[in-house]
């Protein structure tokens, strides 16, 4: 106040005292806080800096939550891999089940070609390693022409004469046959005409004459004409089915079936958050706070028409060992699928983890950081406090005593 005069000596600790009383509540501060820095005030640089490495922080912090959840994500699409595998699995062995089982049919469809015909040596029967008799019956030159039910018709010249395409030898018309995937076998008969029967393989495969081409059927045409077999209580080219070992087959196909439906089901249910990488949706996830840093995990369709499979049809499929063995491929296809897919997912979330690690290491840095520019020394700070509570102490008995030359100068007024 201008009214009061003041000594040199009282204005002097007065001015000592204030001071010693505003680093006291500075340090009392920094202790109730922890903070040396709590305020731009303080230190504009290191509160400003320390600010945005908390902002920072704070950040990737914030992104950790969606990192984590992608970590899920993945989880639940490798979860539903490893079922997947398994159900995929259990399909193979069903269709290993039919490989095991007796043939399905009792007789197989087979058909005759003529027997040498004419005089002399035309009518003389070849052997097992020369059917034409040295090029002299009548079926050298004949020719067998195959239509399967799709690709190209097979011509096999029975002929003494080496060639392409050209055989001799019942040998050489079954590798000509095998070689061809037709499913078939050759044979002689004591009179000298060629049989062919449908392999065990392909039992349920039917004959015809022609060259029509039909489902699971083997037409025959060419010079030497070819008649159909009729079984006993059968039709004339076509296998006779066995009907209990036709049971058992369409049982497994119902077990097959039942498989594919859960592989669709399986595929459908592996999502985690509304998102399922196995069933067409990607998962796009950002490792930085300016949305740079980025890993897209493109998702696949892995229900039972995405892997290849589809249900069978008894009375269809499984009928012998060729289905079976059509099945077996299709699955072990989709059995590869599902493994390169779990490699890469399996990349892909140790990607994602490794980042989520750095993240949190990268949070304490950036936090550490911001506490060494900002965070007081309490131990230096508590001395610090001792120290002004007693050049407080001192200060006010210094003030006291700049003040007893007026107390003397009352007394004298008294």
């Amino acid at each position: 106040m201008s009214g009061i005069v003041l000594s040199a000596a009282v204005r002097q600790n007065l001015l000592s005292l204030q001071s010693t009383a505003a680093l006291l509540a500075t340090t009392q501060n920094r202790l109730a806080s922890g903070k040396k820095v709590n305020t731009a005030l303080d230190n504009p640089t290191n509160f400003f800096t320390a600010q945005g490495l908390d902002n920072r922080a704070s950040d990737i912090n914030n992104l950790l939550d969606s990192i984590s959840n992608g970590v899920q994500v993945l989880q639940a699409a490798n979860t539903g891999l490893t079922s997947l595998q398994q159900l995929v699995d259990t399909a193979r062995s069903i269709a290993n089940q039919v490989l095991q089982t007796t043939t399905g049919y009792t007789v197989k469809a087979s058909a005759t070609s003529l027997a040498p015909t004419g005089v002399g040596p035309l009518g003389v029967a070849g052997t097992t390693a020369d059917l034409t008799n040295a090029g002299t019956n009548s079926l050298n030159g004949k020719t067998f022409i195959f239509t399967p039910a799709t690709g190209a018709a097979t011509t096999i010249t029975v002929s003494s004469t080496v060639a392409a395409g050209n055989v001799n030898s019942i040998d050489a018309f079954n590798d000509a046959l095998s070689t061809a995937g037709l499913g078939l076998t050759a044979s002689l008969a004591s009179n000298g005409s060629i049989t062919l029967t449908s392999a065990n393989d392909n039992a349920s495969q039917i004959l015809t004459t022609g060259n029509t081409p039909a489902a699971n059927t083997i037409a025959i045409s060419g010079t030497d004409t070819a008649t159909l077999v009729t079984p006993a209580g059968g039709v004339a080219g076509k296998p006779l089915a066995d009907p209990n070992s036709q049971t058992v087959r369409a049982s497994l196909v119902s077990q097959y079936n039942n498989i594919i439906a859960q592989i669709t089901t399986t595929s459908q249910d592996a999502s985690f958050n509304g998102i399922n990488l196995l069933f067409g949706d990607d998962l796009k996830l950002t490792f930085n706070e300016t949305g740079k840093s980025t890993l897209t995990v493109p998702g696949v369709t892995y229900d039972a028409t995405g892997l290849g499979l589809g249900p069978l049809a008894a009375g269809t499929d499984f009928l012998d060992n060729s289905s079976a063995n059509a099945v077996i491929t299709k699955v072990t296809a989709a059995s590869n699928q599902l493994r390169s897919e779990a490699s890469a997912l399996g990349s892909n979330l140790s990607i994602v983890q490794i980042r989520q690690d750095f993240a949190k290491n990268l949070i304490n840095v950036l936090q550490t950081g911001s506490a060494n520019l900002t965070l007081a020394d309490s131990n230096e700070e508590a001395a610090n406090s001792q120290a002004l509570s007693t050049r407080q102490s001192i200060a006010v008995s210094a003030l006291a005593l700049s003040n007893q030359s007026q107390q003397s100068v009352l007394q004298l007024l008294r």
